[in-house]
């Protein structure tokens, strides 16, 4: 045998014949080390964790989720976006047997020199398995755990609020900082930065305007914090912490409306602020602080008349303010405020979606007087199938107007943005979806 071993591999001397006996011998010693030698590797693989026994794998793969989601990076506003994997991952159902004798997965440890997370062999594996199914590779940092099991509802986080802004297709630089455009592809802000919103067919709808937003730090937070986020808010030039305001404002799913102050009848005793649009000082000069409003923040969808009851009374002065808004994508509310206000006149022929409200809410700030101008919006609402309310950002507003628009639902009534309420825009949206079928 000294000799067999000794000799070259595949050039072993031709043995002339063995003893039945010693080939059984041979045969058992062989079948006894191979047997030796598997069961101590298999123990290694064990004990290393770089091995996951059958029934664990079939453990795993029952209790994959059906679909993935791959969350991109909050942009610097703090919105976020989603995008949903392509192929679902549809479950298996759990083999009786792997049941009763599947292995307990070992759970992730800490590392106690670095500090960082280990995933256990199982995450780790049922993370590539789900990966691999659906053709989306997650990134994570390294030494991370992979998350538990996560539900995403897609629709409902696409339907959450308005998309990220700034979108780079939608900005124009001035000497005054960004301000909107239509983009190169045809995205209007009017569209792009609108709240998404599908009411049931049918049923009255209500738009709701908060004014005056960003003047008073805390009744901006107290509105963000408890507003549905259907009510569109308005937001005045002048606040002090506008960035990060609209942000959160449109974190929240809140629509944004630039105000726009515009000369009043009263103006020496009613003036609005620096840069207001007047009547009598030509389409140049009022382009121009026009431009100046309009570069205060980023991501709204359309702009708003502040007092402005002259301004918007004479054809000259307005017309080429209301062509240069519809030029940049926006749609236009008239407060309603006003009476002459030419706005319902001049609109369409600037080819701009614009609407009127039909009821200023808190008039008188008293709460009888509120609770009742909301009655008259409500009965607007069955009426004509649409109503418009626009309020201003008192407290005492706030705070009937949140009881109020939570309880729309309820009484079959829709709460929708200031975006749905613009018949232009929503006719455009619907040729729109007629041409993509």
């Amino acid at each position: 045998m000294d000799d067999d071993l000794d000799a070259p591999l595949g050039q072993l001397p031709i043995q002339k014949s063995l003893a039945p006996r010693r080939l059984s011998y041979i045969g058992i010693g062989i079948s006894l080390g191979g047997v030796v030698f598997f069961a101590g590797l298999g123990a290694l693989f064990l004990r290393s964790g770089s091995f996951t026994p059958p029934a664990q794998l079939a453990q795993i793969g029952a209790t994959a989720p059906s679909s993935t989601t791959a969350l991109r990076a909050s942009p610097p506003d703090g919105t976020a976006t989603s995008a949903a994997a392509s192929t679902p991952i549809t479950p298996q159902p759990r083999p009786a047997a792997a049941v009763a004798g599947a292995a307990v997965p070992s759970p992730d440890r800490k590392d106690q020199e670095t500090g960082i997370t280990v995933p256990s062999p199982a995450a780790a594996l049922a993370a590539e398995a789900i990966e691999r199914q659906s053709g989306v590779k997650i990134i994570r940092p390294e030494g991370s755990a992979p998350p538990g099991a996560l539900i995403i509802d897609v629709a409902k986080a696409l339907n959450s609020g308005p998309a990220a802004a700034p979108d780079p297709r939608l900005i124009e630089q001035t000497r005054y900082g960004p301000i909107p455009r239509i983009g190169a592809d045809g995205a209007r802000p009017a569209d792009v930065y609108a709240r998404p919103s599908s009411p049931r067919p049918g049923l009255p709808r209500i738009a709701l305007l908060v004014g005056g937003m960003g003047l008073s730090p805390r009744a901006t937070e107290a509105a963000i914090a408890s507003l549905p986020g259907a009510v569109t808010f308005g937001f005045a030039p002048y606040g002090a912490d506008l960035a990060r305001q609209t942000a959160r404002a449109r974190q929240a799913g809140h629509e944004l409306i630039l105000e726009v102050p515009m000369e009043p009848f009263d103006f020496s005793q009613g003036n609005p602020g620096p840069h207001t649009l007047l009547a009598e000082a030509g389409m140049a000069a009022n382009n121009d602080n026009l431009f100046w409003f309009m570069s205060r923040f980023t991501g709204y969808a359309g702009v708003a008349n502040f007092l402005g009851g002259k301004f918007t009374a004479y054809e000259k002065a307005l017309k080429p303010v209301l062509h240069e808004i519809a030029a940049r994508g926006l749609f236009y509310i008239d407060d309603g405020s006003s009476a002459q206000s030419l706005v319902p006149v001049l609109a369409p022929g600037q080819d701009l979606a614009a609407a009127r409200a039909d009821v200023i809410i808190d008039s008188a700030a008293q709460p009888e007087a509120i609770e009742a101008a909301l009655a008259r919006l409500e009965k607007t609402a069955r009426d004509k199938g649409l109503a418009i309310g626009v309020a201003s950002s008192l407290p005492v507003s706030i705070a009937i107007i949140g009881r109020f628009a939570r309880s729309l639902e309820e009484r079959g009534i829709a709460l929708v943005p200031l975006s749905m309420a613009m018949p232009k825009l929503q006719k455009s949206a619907q040729q729109q979806g007629l041409a993509s079928r």
